[in-house]
């Protein structure tokens, strides 16, 4: 019997460090590839937007105003995507680390278990200025977490990166059945201000003169977190990343695309991913990733955004993801089973609010 696909998914990812600035007068059209610039198949638009976003605004103003209401980045993301009749499936912030889910409203059935979860690493694990949010879920019968972190930074502070990663890992844990850590999952997707910079004693001058020359080859041999990735076990070893081709995205004099030589350029902002091979042999996984680049017109803040696309492709040998979802965690379907764990979590307001905008937008 020929294996069918059970979802082909088109997964968006954006990561950004605002730099506590607030949207305002920002457009994300652009950042979003809501401009026809969005390589999923037959021009289509992505099926899933997550956004990840650092440094977003701490004041304790917007604090309380948090509490009973989103923070307004994902107002402003909102107000971009809502439109396109997308939904929004969960939100986690720990103090200035954002991620927001946004799907498409057919896909709402195929999403369950919906978890969020942090870790602080900032100050050995007692404050959350730098550290991870994630929101894991079962989409289309398979695991799958988006963990968006922000990293140790400074050149030379790369060992507490390292730390900080290992705190993120050993220290996140879900409730669900069969993916109780990040890595249990079958699709991981990490992305964030990961603040690794490049070895060498080159000068901001340097490094920003090579940039010009366009000797970006040269000069991503240098990652630190490439570098890393080619040790076993140490950090993100488990993780692949198609290699940046665009220029460094810090650090920006803001409000221009002007490097400011405080601190040499290097690729903080990055995305990664990973897709577990299964043992069971008539279940197959792929992750074909579309496209990889920065946003170089946005010069709100000192870094720029970055985005990637992915294929997500599902496939096994049963009609339907609910048949999927019981052989994926039959090892353990004797359990008692979690609140709402067999129904979608998207909170009822997001379609009343599709439904306003379309309103207005007929008005």
């Amino acid at each position: 019997m020929d294996a069918s696909i059970i979802a082909n998914l088109c997964v968006y990812i954006l990561t950004w460090n605002v730099g506590t600035h607030h949207p305002d007068d920002i457009s994300m059209t652009g950042a979003l590839s809501l401009d026809r610039t969005s390589s999923c198949p037959d021009q289509r638009l992505p099926d899933i937007y997550v956004v990840g976003l650092q440094e977003v605004s701490t004041h304790a103003k917007n604090q309380l105003f948090n509490i009973f209401h989103d923070d307004p980045w994902t107002f402003k993301v909102s107000e971009y995507l809502i439109p396109y009749d997308y939904i929004k499936v969960s939100t986690e912030q720990l103090q200035g680390i954002l991620v927001m889910m946004f799907a498409q409203p057919k896909h709402e059935p195929h999403i369950k278990d919906v978890e969020v979860q942090n870790t602080r690493t900032g100050l050995r694990g007692l404050w959350g200025n730098k550290g991870a949010v994630s929101i894991r879920m079962t989409l289309y019968g398979t695991g799958v977490t988006f963990v968006g972190a922000h990293l140790a930074a400074h050149d030379q502070k790369l060992a507490e990166r390292i730390e900080h990663y290992n705190q993120i890992v050993n220290n996140h844990h879900y409730k669900t059945s069969k993916y109780r850590s990040i890595f249990d999952h079958d699709c991981v997707f990490w992305f964030g201000d990961l603040n690794f910079r490049l070895t060498g004693t080159d000068s901001a001058r340097d490094v920003r003169s090579l940039v010009e020359q366009g000797k970006l080859d040269e000069l991503i041999e240098r990652d630190q977190l490439l570098l890393l990735r080619k040790k076993d076990k140490e950090a993100f070893a488990l993780l692949t990343e198609q290699l940046p081709t665009f220029p460094p995205t810090f650090k920006f004099i803001e409000g221009t695309s002007e490097y400011k030589l405080k601190r040499r350029p290097a690729w903080c902002d990055r995305i990664l991913h990973r897709v577990q091979e299964l043992r069971n042999p008539d279940i197959v996984l792929g992750i074909t990733q579309l496209s990889y680049k920065s946003h170089p017109d946005y010069v709100l803040s000192d870094h720029k955004p970055v985005s990637a696309e992915f294929l997500y492709k599902i496939e096994a040998q049963t009609q339907t993801d609910d048949k999927l979802y019981e052989l994926m965690h039959r090892d353990r379907r004797n359990e008692a089973p979690l609140a709402n764990s067999s129904c979608s979590l998207i909170p009822k307001w997001s379609h009343q609010l599709i439904k306003r905008t379309k309103a207005k937008k007929r008005n």
